[in-house]
Parts: structure tokens; C-alpha cells; sequence
């Protein structure tokens, strides 16, 4: 039955269909086609055996036995009926069903499972033989079922198990890499023709867990990956044990041929557990004699001689707080391919190929591929002093910056802005004595971003970036690409290490969890306003701790308190307080519900030695407090959220339904000649008319916006109130 030929399609990850056409070819295979994610072919049972033992590409033979349309469910079921499924096996072997593809009649993969294994128990039944058992896991024999442009293909895998398993790899690190990817970048890189130079070296600086020089290794030794694995031939009863045994032997007979290369595979990284599983998948995979890994840091590394291809996959940056140490890692491994690989053959396999500028070298091709359904590139590289750059910028030296070169065009002129806003907002800054200020806000629509500069005491700069919601036409990918550039854009221009930038992002679709820090513990800084010392917190909180628009009212408050009762509601972390006590206040009063911010109060308190009998904390809600007190104040400093719901409060506070309550009870408490501070930054809030006959209300807005918030002037609207002269 071997000399017979037959219909088969071998399965793929995508963008592999190259590769596997041609190794098909090479295994003798017909008419071969390529389609999404495979490869069609037709050939004896002794080709597809070849491709069983030596792809390195394919995931699955599969033995084609039926095609036809399937407008419906019953075409369907007709189609898997037309199938004698007795001769392709027995009541005694256990079964499943795999399905791929819809039509808008059958438009779930469950169903058209169901459906085809309905036709099958129903053909063994009514044939007078006990029903086969379904069985999920390991069954004897996997029916698979594709649906494309409403024609369904029906055939049984000719091997237990996936392909790309060869065997070797029982434990694995974090994001592993599929031994087929593996191999079609080496492929792409040319390995299957450098490793036959005299004394050819591989080297993966990144090894990981070790399977690119794991599969490099049983390239160049002429391994088939059939060789490794466990898996057997299926339970179709049409096997030709023959042909399968033919193939073995000559599979057996090319591994005694290779096994005299004299190449070496050279793996390093820091990870010393990912190390512990390479060595291991090594020797698992018989080629412990050709492959040596070093717990060495990339920076570290040292060859002593060019290597014949240096190929790597650095690793991904898993949140968007990672990347500029991500970025930076690319940074070093330009470095180290300058310093240790002139002359050799590079390749970097990367989720983020516009990163590939980082390294400092020309690429001279690329192949776009997927890990897994991650889009990503493989960049090729011949290293010599043409393709090197020869005016390679860098932001500061340091293993945590970062190239110039990374910018885009739009990158570039983000950039562009940020220097020019450096240069005047900057100066204006350093002139009045602001450490802390906004130097950029969504200035470029398509970069939608506040960055705001905070000084600490001892003049180190940290940047702290906060994004807009992008509209709903930008794509998360487009969004994405932008705020990659927007952090690249401050690290260049600012020259700061990574350490000293955080970002906080606008996730969508998140619920409450809409902005994510880099890091979830992040450590206070002090800085100085005025005669104040405070502390932020760039990144354990959604705010810092300092609302930066508010800097003039604080020094309004600290130049008109002198002498006075302060009563600050909402105080947050009290920074009010403070400039109001350091500006002379006989006493201040600081209420929040918060217990976090009264903490954070009491600490910026002591920090300007300003002791709690003169200066109060009250925990309690505001409201609450207003409608109890009955001392009374000559300023009140009134900045109410938009909208509460505290669960520590049955009061839900919506500004614009109760601003009218909220301004009655603190004049109220208003001495005759005293001043009440109302501020909002409701956007679209209404100030209730009704106000302006009981008391003398004073638009304050414009004065209260110091110039680097003016492209924003409404982040906030103030209101000073009095009581109307008798």
C-alpha cells in the first residue's frame, strides 16, 4: 500500500510554509502547495514517513480521506458518513476530533466536532460493533476536520502527538520557544550552510532554556528530530511498519555521518535556573558534547574569536514598565556583537524589530514571522564597518539608556518638542524656582501624553508620564507603538536612566484597574515647593501626591495665611496644610475619609517639623465634618473630587449636584472677614448662580494657572468667596 499514492497536508506554524514546502520537496513529496499555516502534498506512505522523521517545520501529517461542500449540518454529517470508518479503525481505539474553521452555517468548531463524531459512533453502531471511545487526551487516533471557503477536509493524523515535540524539552522557562520556530531561524540565518565551516561556533548570548543552540547542535549532527521523539505511528491500520522501518534506518545512517562535525554551540546567561534546564534539555537531547552554557551577564561576555553566527531572542518587555530596561538590553548586545563579533553573521529574533535600531548596526534583511500569534521579525546581520553606525548617538552612557536611533519620524519630533518646551517652559522653571513642573501636555495630539519633571532634594530629576485616553479610532497597536516612542522620546532628550522615568498608562477595558505603574512599589522622593518639603510617590499611587496645577493656590494660601485659622477639606496628602502652616497659620485643621493620605499629611507634616497641636488631622468625610463643626475659620481651602462613593461613607458625592450644599456649610463657618478657596476640576462644571446672590464670588481661574499648564487651561476652575458687604 506504500506504492500507492495519497492526498496529505502538513501542518504549520504560519509564516514556516516556505520552509516546510521545501523540506516536503526534499522528502520527495508532489504537487506540493502552500496555504495558511501548511503545506498540501501528495506522495506514498514512505514520503510522508520521510517527513514524519526528518521536518523540522511540521506540526502534523495528516492523511487526507474526503473533501466536499458542507452548506449545512447535514452536508456535514454526510460527509463524514461517506467515510467507511471501520477500515480506518477499530471499536477498539479511542478517538477525537479536531476542527478548524467556520461557515455561517456552522459557526462553532464544537459543533462540527460533535457533528462529524456522530456520523462516526453512528457507523459503528449500525454496523453491529461496539461505539469507539471519545478520549481527549493521548487518544489512539486524532480525526481532523478543516472548513475553508465551505468545503470541509477529513483526514487522521499518521502520528501521535505534535511534531514539535522532539522529546528533549520535559521543562521549560517562561515563554518558550516552539523547536519549529527554533528551527526556521536558523534556517533563515543560514546555519544549515555556516555550520559546515571548519570549527563552526554558535553563539546565543540570551540562551534561555537553550533551544536554538539545542537545535543548531542536532542540525549540524544530522539528528532527525523523528530520532528524539516518543511518539509512535498512530493506530490507522494501514501503516506500512516496512517503509516506516526504511526510513528509521536511513535516518540512523545520516546520524552516524554527522556525528563527526566539529562545530561548537556556545550558550551564556544570568538566569541560573533557565541554565539548570538548558544543560539539561542537552543532554536529553545527546548533544552534551557540542553545546556549553556559561551563567555570564551580556555585558560580560567574552569569546575570545568571532563566532560564525551569533543568534539570539532577547526577551520581551511584559509591561510597559519594562521596556526601557528591555531597550537598553538591546543597547548592550550592540555593544557586545561590536566588541566580540566582527566579521560574523548576527541574527536577533524580536517581537519589536523597530528595537533593532538600538543595536547600532545595519540590518541587510529581515523575515517577518510569528511566535505563536505574536507578529515578529527575524533581523540579519553581517557585522563589519560598513554596516556598523558610524555616528551611533547615544543618550548618556549607562547600561539603561538608550540610542537616538530608536526614535521614528514621530518619535523624532516628539522629541523635537520636548527640547523646545525644555528650553522655555524649562528656563521659566529654573527662574521661579520650580523643581516641579509640567514640561509637556498632548502638545501632539497623536502623543497624548502629561510628562511632568519632579526634582528631589538632592537635584536628581524624575520624570513621571501619565497618558490621555487615546480616541477610540487609534488601534491598541498604533497606541501602543506611540507610547513606546513617547518613553524612548524622554529618555533621549532628558538623558535619564530608567530608574528615574515612570509612566502610567490608560488601559482599556480594564474596569478600575485603568492605569498601571511600572513598578507596584515605588519609593518616596522629597521635593521642594516654595518653603515647603514634600513627599511624591511617582508610582505606587494613580497620583503623585502633588497636584502640579495647584501650585499657585498653595502659594496664595501660604501668603495669606499668616496669623489665621486654615481649615483644608479633601486635604489629600496635606500639601495645603503645610504652606499654609509654614506661611504663618495660627493653626490648621486637614480633613480627609483617606486614612493613606492622612498619613501621607502627617509625614509631610513632621518632614517640615510642624508639630500636630497646632496642625490637626481629622479622618473623617467632609460633608460629615461640615455639618458637626462648630469652630470657626478665616480661610477654608475647598478642592472636592468629582464624584465619590467611598465604601468608609453612606455620602455619595457628585460636585455639581452638591457643591451648593458643600459652599453653604463652609461659609458658615467663615468668619466675618474670611475667605473661602473653591476649586474644581470638573471640566464641564457649572457654578450654581444662585451662589452670586447670598455671597461676593470672585473668578480666580486665570490667576490660578501658571504658565506651564496654559495649553490646559481649564485643568481646574477656582472661585474666591466672601461674604457679601453689609
Amino acid at each position: 500500500m506504500s506504492d500507492s499514492p495519497f492526498s496529505f497536508f502538513a501542518s504549520c506554524a504560519k509564516s514556516l510554509e516556505p520552509l516546510l514546502a521545501e523540506e516536503l520537496q526534499q522528502c520527495g513529496a508532489s504537487d506540493v502547495r502552500q496555504t495558511v499555516a501548511g503545506v498540501s502534498f501528495t506522495g506514498t506512505l514512505l514520503e510522508a514517513y520521510r517527513a514524519v522523521m526528518f521536518s523540522r517545520m511540521a506540526s502534523r501529517i495528516i492523511l487526507l480521506l474526503h473533501e466536499q461542500l458542507v452548506p449545512d449540518a447535514d452536508a456535514l454529517y454526510a460527509a463524514a458518513d461517506s467515510i467507511d470508518w471501520t477500515q480506518h479503525m477499530s471499536s477498539r481505539d479511542s478517538f477525537a476530533i479536531s476542527a478548524a474553521g467556520t461557515t455561517h452555517n456552522l459557526r462553532h468548531t464544537q459543533f462540527i466536532a460533535q457533528r462529524i463524531k456522530d456520523a462516526i459512533v453512528d457507523q459503528f453502531r449500525n454496523s453491529g460493533q461496539d461505539r469507539p471511545d471519545v478520549s481527549k487526551q493521548d487518544p489512539d487516533l486524532r480525526i481532523h476536520a478543516v472548513i475553508k471557503k465551505g468545503r470541509v477536509s477529513l483526514g487522521v493524523d499518521l502520528v501521535n502527538g505534535s511534531l514539535h515535540r522532539r522529546g528533549y524539552r520535559q521543562e521549560q522557562g517562561e515563554a518558550p520557544m516552539k523547536e519549529t520556530l527554533a528551527a526556521a531561524l536558523l534556517i533563515r540565518a543560514d546555519w544549515p550552510t555556516l555550520m559546515h565551516q571548519d570549527n563552526a561556533i554558535i553563539v546565543d548570548p540570551m540562551c534561555g532554556a537553550g533551544t536554538l543552540l539545542i537545535e543548531a547542535a542536532l542540525m549540524a549532527l544530522d539528528v532527525a528530530p523523528g530520532l528524539l521523539r516518543e511518539s509512535q505511528l498512530s493506530a490507522w491500520p494501514h501503516h506500512d511498519q516496512s517503509a516506516a522501518a526504511v526510513v528509521r534506518q536511513e535516518a540512523e545512517q545520516r546520524k552516524q555521518r554527522g556525528a563527526t562535525w566539529t562545530g561548537q554551540a556556545l550558550g551564556s546567561d544570568h538566569d541560573l535556573r533557565s541554565l539548570g534546564m538548558a544543560r539539561r534539555n542537552a543532554e536529553r537531547a545527546g548533544v552534551w558534547d557540542h553545546v556549553e552554557f556559561s551563567s555570564t551577564a551580556l555585558q560580560d561576555l567574552k569569546l575570545g574569536q568571532a563566532p560564525t553566527l551569533l543568534i539570539t531572542n532577547p526577551p520581551y518587555a511584559e509591561r510597559l514598565g519594562d521596556e526601557a530596561q528591555v531597550m537598553a538590553l538591546y543597547q548592550a548586545l550592540g555593544d557586545v556583537i561590536r566588541r566580540e563579533a566582527m566579521g560574523a553573521e548576527v541574527a536577533v529574533f524580536t517581537a519589536r524589530p523597530e528595537w533593532g535600531k538600538l543595536i547600532g548596526i545595519h540590518s541587510h534583511k529581515q523575515y517577518a514571522l510569528f511566535n505563536g500569534a505574536l507578529p515578529a521579525k527575524l533581523l540579519l546581520f553581517r557585522v563589519d564597518d560598513d554596516s556598523v553606525y558610524q555616528n551611533r548617538k547615544t543618550a548618556v552612557a549607562g547600561s539603561q539608556l538608550v540610542t537616538e536611533d530608536a526614535l521614528d519620524n514621530g518619535g523624532q519630533m516628539l522629541a523635537n518638542r520636548l527640547r523646545k518646551n525644555l528650553k522655555n517652559t524649562g528656563r521659566w522653571a529654573r527662574q521661579q524656582g520650580h523643581g516641579c513642573y509640567r514640561v509637556y501636555d498632548a502638545d501632539m495630539p497623536e502623543y497624548a501624553f502629561a510628562i511632568d519633571v519632579y526634582t528631589d532634594m538632592e537635584g536628581q530629576m524624575h520624570i513621571h508620564m501619565q497618558e490621555y485616553k487615546a480616541p477610540a479610532s487609534v488601534s491598541d497597536a498604533d497606541a501602543e507603538q506611540r507610547r513606546r516612542q513617547c518613553v524612548l522620546a524622554v529618555q533621549v532628550v532628558l538623558q535619564l536612566p530608567s530608574q528615574f522615568i515612570s509612566i502610567k498608562v490608560r488601559e482599556r477595558q480594564r474596569g478600575k484597574q485603568q492605569y498601571q505603574p511600572t513598578r507596584e512599589q515605588g519609593e518616596d522622593i522629597v521635593v521642594q515647593e516654595g518653603d515647603a518639603r514634600l513627599i511624591v510617590n511617582l508610582e505606587r499611587y494613580l497620583d503623585t501626591g502633588l497636584f502640579l496645577d495647584h501650585r499657585p493656590m498653595r502659594r496664595y494660601v501660604h501668603d495669606h495665611a499668616a496669623g489665621k485659622d486654615v481649615l483644608n477639606l479633601f486635604c489629600y496628602t496635606g500639601s495645603v496644610s503645610v504652606q499654609a502652616a509654614l506661611g504663618g497659620a495660627r493653626r490648621t485643621v486637614s480633613v480627609d475619609l483617606s486614612s493613606t493620605y492622612l498619613s501621607w499629611a502627617q509625614r509631610n507634616l513632621a518632614l517640615n517639623e510642624l508639630n500636630l497641636s497646632s496642625n490637626e488631622l481629622v479622618e473623617m468625610d467632609c460633608l460629615r465634618y461640615l455639618q458637626k463643626c462648630r469652630q470657626d475659620f478665616d480661610l477654608i481651602f475647598l478642592d472636592p473630587p468629582t464624584f465619590s462613593n467611598s465604601k468608609s461613607t453612606d455620602n455619595v458625592l457628585d460636585i455639581q449636584r452638591d457643591h451648593g450644599e458643600l459652599i453653604e456649610l463652609c461659609m458658615q463657618r467663615l468668619r466675618p472677614q474670611g475667605l473661602l478657596i473653591f476649586s474644581t476640576n470638573m471640566r464641564k462644571f457649572k457654578l450654581d448662580p444662585a451662589l452670586a446672590e447670598r455671597f461676593d464670588i470672585e473668578p480666580f481661574s486665570a490667576a490660578s494657572i501658571d504658565r506651564d499648564f496654559a495649553r490646559n487651561n481649564r485643568i481646574h476652575q477656582v472661585w474666591l468667596l466672601r461674604a457679601l458687604a453689609v
